[in-house]
């Protein structure tokens, strides 16, 4: 008769998983709940939006980190790897740019003008239908890209555990999971969960690297260099269907700048810090952990050609590696470290939306609301978005098969006007509200134009061109549009520049002050730095 063994045997319902793997997953997700509701702060808007503002940087970045390792990041971009090489890693190396130039220029404007929102910061700068348009626009790409792709990722992960259970069963239950900390603590309960997620995840991701090296990964990356393989090449041919070199600059850094500047999710933990300085090297620090997603998670990708040829679905790269090449326990944990990343993003966006209905809407509409009552609108609204998240969920794999080619493509077109609205609102002090607002509607106009066309035609009205190619079209024709009908209007009042823009005189200001404190606690040198650890990355794998 064949023994019972706890560590080795796991129930009948599972794949691969033995019992020791299932108890380490149990425990992390309590682990998570309990920290969530012991840092909870829901007394007022303040606390449950953004977390009393008193975040120091070392907590910003790590949660900064955990929130954007988000679905399109592990799953995607693993599985872009293991189908085109290294060349993906361009988003996050020119993101890290990026990140430096946001910390810079745009951080203190964010934080001097006391917001609660992104959208916000339009209204301060142009008006209040902007503010509206985005915070509309954003609260669909949080539902349906955001929250909906991290379920899917979930869901699609702890398909490989449990065969047996349909997505939407999965992806509802990792929604129960996240909504149980995240909508009773706010922002603060997010933030403190993601700094152990953080933690958790690259240390998690570094045993992963160490194994799938040790098992032939390490010979497969030799091999591919000393042959000069293009799947070991950041930088490829126009023509290159991953990412085209002059995608990468004219592309990439609009979709960064939505990405890092624009995205409320992300951004609300930026608005937590307690300083500018402490906002400022929170971000630093997170472009510091972005660089290693090079060795963390896109040569894991590429190794895994080798590990495992025939995989049927490249978003399955990242859960085989788990499966097939960690012993037990550590399955455990690191499926949990993965579900942890992906749970760190759905968290944060739920806070983000939460937010942006609540302040861009509700408060507009019931001004004199108490903050309790505000604190409870923003509640109601986490619900109804992971109820629809649950149900799209399932709908991304029928409708789009790949996840990254999901998220990229709707993001080419939604991002571009957006940003051009901030870049040149915060750079230029001649744009107005009207040639913001028609810009916004310019660009808009465009995306769905594209969209029904696609949809009738079978491609995009760019022809075969790359998506990365086509977002400075969008950029540029939003611009135009900005910049010719604030010309033709009038000049914007002084309440609308003043402090809300970009002057020579405060920058040197502040070079002037930096020059009398310590090097090491200058950010401008942790981003020459930065800088430096880039360009050395570009060079190695040109």
């Amino acid at each position: 008769m064949k023994t019972f063994n706890f560590l080795t045997d796991g129930p009948s319902w599972v794949n691969g998983l033995t019992w020791a793997d299932i108890v380490v997953i149990f425990i992390y997700f309590l682990f998570i709940v309990y920290l969530g509701v012991k840092y909870s702060k829901s007394q007022d808007e303040n606390s449950y939006f953004l977390a009393g503002r008193g975040m120091s940087w070392s907590v910003i970045g790590f949660s900064l980190f955990a929130a954007s390792i988000s679905s399109s990041t592990l799953i995607g971009q693993a599985g872009d790897a293991y189908s085109t090489g290294i060349a993906v890693f361009n988003y996050n190396l020119i993101s890290v740019f990026v990140m430096i130039f946001f910390a810079w220029y745009i951080l203190p404007f964010y934080i001097k003008s006391g917001i609660f929102t992104i959208p916000e910061f339009l209204e301060k700068r142009f008006n209040v239908a902007s503010r509206y348009y985005f915070s509309a626009i954003t609260i669909v790409v949080n539902i349906f890209l955001d929250a909906a792709g991290s379920l899917y990722a979930a869901a699609i992960v702890m398909k490989l555990v449990f065969p047996e259970v349909s997505i939407f069963t999965l992806s509802l239950i990792f929604a129960i999971i996240v909504a149980a900390y995240t909508i009773p603590g706010g922002l603060s309960a997010a933030i403190r969960v993601d700094l152990y997620q953080g933690i958790f995840l690259l240390v998690g991701s570094l045993v992963l690297t160490v194994y799938a090296t040790i098992n032939g990964g390490a010979e497969y990356v030799k091999e591919l260099l000393t042959n000069g393989d293009v799947l070991m090449k950041l930088v490829r041919d126009n023509n290159d269907p991953s990412v085209p070199w002059l995608g990468m600059i004219v592309g990439i850094p609009i979709l960064g700048m939505f990405f890092w500047g624009n995205n409320q999710q992300l951004v609300q933990r930026v608005l937590t810090a307690k300083s500018i300085d402490e906002g400022r090297k929170g971000v630093l620090m997170v472009g510091f952990l972005t660089v290693l997603t090079l060795f963390l998670i896109i040569i894991p990708g590429v190794m895994s050609i080798k590990l495992f040829p025939n995989l049927p679905k490249p978003d399955m790269v990242y859960p085989n590696l788990i499966m097939n090449l960690l012993p037990t326990v550590l399955v455990g944990m690191m499926m949990a470290a993965m579900v942890a990343a992906l749970t760190s993003s759905l968290s944060g966006l739920l806070n983000s939306v939460a937010t942006l209905f609540t302040m861009d809407f509700y408060d507009k509409i019931a001004p004199n609301s108490s903050s309790t009552k505000k604190v409870n609108v923003g509640k109601m609204a986490s619900i109804v978005v992971l109820v629809i998240a649950v149900f799209w969920a399932p709908q991304i794999g029928k409708q789009f098969g790949n996840l990254l080619k999901y998220y990229q493509e709707m993001l080419s077109m939604m991002a571009p006007p957006i940003v051009a609205a901030f870049m040149l609102g915060i750079f230029w002090k001649r744009i107005n509200g009207k040639g913001a607002f028609i810009g916004l509607m310019a660009g808009l106009l465009l995306g769905i134009i594209n969209i029904v066309y696609k949809v009738n035609v079978g491609e995009s009205i760019f022809g075969t061109m790359h998506f990365l190619l086509t977002v400075p079209f969008y950029f540029l024709w939003s611009a135009i549009v900005m910049v010719v009908v604030s010309l033709l209007t009038e000049k914007p009042p002084l309440e609308k520049t003043e402090n809300l823009t970009f002057t020579l005189a405060e920058f040197r200001r502040e070079t002037a002050e930096l020059k009398k404190g310590s090097l090491l606690d200058n950010y401008r040198f942790w981003s020459y730095l930065l800088i430096g650890f880039c360009i050395l990355i570009l060079i190695l794998f040109w």
